[in-house]
């Protein structure tokens, strides 16, 4: 099928490694000119190296921190500078760290605030004038399963990223009359670094091993195992490709049956 991505333009946030890494390489092999960013600047150049190697696509990367109040802006404005305009945005972030309710400070909450809600918000807001003048406008946030079933001890994660599940659904239904579609995928448990360190924190906690904490996981999925990372972009890219036009105020999970909720 011809997901219709050939040259237009996407901007793909934390996407160093892992799910936006994965994502970012099949929108450059579907044609996409394509800006990675991430705050470490080895990975990502490295990262943006790879996916030009093997798909031969237009491919920038632009370091920075997404959390930080004034780089948002600065990102969507120097993105649209390298290629004329924006087409696609998804909105990824890194989770914020693994604990207890009693563990966290409010200096905690507040960082996790600004990485797992206010960055989404920033970047939509700056590039939401450049979406408006494209003719194939998609905006895809990556927030996670816990939204629809709460995840033992990710309290941050679990609260949070629910908001940021709010804010894209209303945007689509505030801004579809505009032409941008709004969606959201709620990843379940992928082979990513991000996962391997849940694990091993969990492992700490329940006095087991790395081994044990991931077959236990990958039994809670109808499937039994976890994810690969393609499997996850291969979702994402459709959503935020013009054959997926209709599409938009979508939560959709790609956690291979794990959330045992009917909706």
């Amino acid at each position: 099928m011809d997901l219709q991505l050939k040259n237009k333009i996407a901007l793909v946030t934390g996407a160093s490694r892992g799910l936006g890494a994965a994502t970012a390489e099949m929108l450059a092999a579907e044609g996409c000119k394509v800006i990675l960013n991430s705050r470490n600047e080895e990975k990502l150049a490295e990262t943006a190296a790879n996916i030009h190697h093997s798909t031969g696509a237009e491919v920038t990367a632009l370091a920075g921190d997404v959390a930080e109040p004034g780089f948002p802006e600065k990102l969507v404005a120097e993105a649209v500078h390298q290629y004329g305009g924006l087409d696609i945005l998804i909105t990824n972030a890194g989770g914020p760290p693994a604990g207890r309710f009693d563990s966290f400070s409010d200096a905690d909450w507040q960082k996790a605030f600004e990485a797992n809600l206010m960055s989404h918000v920033r970047l939509i807001r700056a590039a939401l004038p450049f979406l408006e003048k494209s003719t194939a406008a998609a905006v895809l946030t990556i927030t996670s399963s816990s939204v629809k079933q709460p995840i033992p001890n990710l309290i941050l994660s679990n609260s949070i990223r629910a908001a940021t599940v709010g804010l894209t659904k209303s945007l689509a239904l505030e801004l579809g009359e505009k032409g941008i579609r709004f969606n959201s995928i709620l990843p379940g448990w992928t082979k990513t670094e991000r996962v391997t360190s849940l694990l091993e924190n969990r492992a700490a906690v329940n006095h087991t091993s790395i081994d044990e904490e991931l077959q236990k996981q990958a039994s809670e999925s109808a499937l039994k195992r976890l994810a690969e990372p393609r499997e996850f972009a291969a979702a994402a890219v459709f959503l935020v490709s013009p054959v997926a036009s209709y599409l938009t105020g979508v939560m959709l999970s790609v956690d291979g049956g794990s959330v045992k909720s009917l909706l």
